[in-house]
């Protein structure tokens, strides 16, 4: 899962990153809301976390562009404005969720972890497909009751097809999710960790629809 930290104070960035990484989310940072806006637009992201009190454009007018535009990533507002005025301006331009400073880490790992299951269609932290189990929680795979000991790579690719369970996702969009814009991302090794994947799981879970992506096996 990949996601984007639209904060100008440093320490404060440094700090979310860290605990979305850690939460296993591949994560981009941006300082202003020029670049915030420009980020947001031309990539696909999985989560936005967004302050509203950028220089160059405030995070309010970053977030009706991006709407505006058709930009649909769930995005949640972190900022030090903390009236209900301002959250419920914020709702009505097109945020998903709203975390006053200061604010707990975890509570802000959890609720991003609320954002992007629920656009994926899912409501609990542990998503079933078939036999597999996802437990988005404590970054957990079972396979029938069974834990699966993945890597952090191996637990990216198969959330991200847990949370589109509806569609085969392509190779392209994988490697977007998983690397972002590293320029040594190659096909190659996704190939090599799905193959790891399928080896730890078994035939039948984690299937190829050729011409179209991969896509995990929904019938127990």
């Amino acid at each position: 899962m990949r996601a984007l930290c639209v904060e100008d104070d440093a320490a404060i960035a440094a700090d979310v990153a860290a605990a979305l990484t850690q939460a296993g989310f591949l994560v981009d940072h941006a300082a202003d809301g020029e670049a915030a806006w420009f980020l947001g637009d031309t990539e696909e992201y999985d989560l936005i976390v967004l302050d509203l009190g950028l220089p160059q454009l405030d995070g309010m007018t970053v977030l009706r562009r991006w709407r505006a535009g058709g930009r649909v990533m769930p995005v949640l507002i972190l900022t030090a404005r903390g009236t209900w005025q301002e959250r419920v301006e914020g709702i009505d331009a097109g945020a998903d969720d709203y975390l006053p400073k200061p604010f707990q880490m975890a509570e802000l790992v959890s609720r991003a972890r609320a954002l992007v299951r629920r656009a994926g269609g899912q409501a609990a932290p542990r998503i079933a497909a078939g036999a597999l189990e996802v437990d988005t929680t404590r970054m957990e795979v079972r396979l029938n009751g069974a834990q699966v000991f993945v890597t952090a790579l191996e637990y990216r690719i198969l959330s991200l097809l847990a949370l589109n369970q509806s569609r085969a996702v392509p190779a392209v969009e994988l490697l977007e999710h998983l690397y972002g814009d590293d320029d040594t991302k190659e096909v190659n090794a996704l190939e090599a960790a799905i193959a790891r994947l399928r080896r730890k799981l078994g035939p039948g879970i984690l299937n190829t629809r050729r011409g179209f992506g991969y896509y995990l096996q929904t019938d127990a």
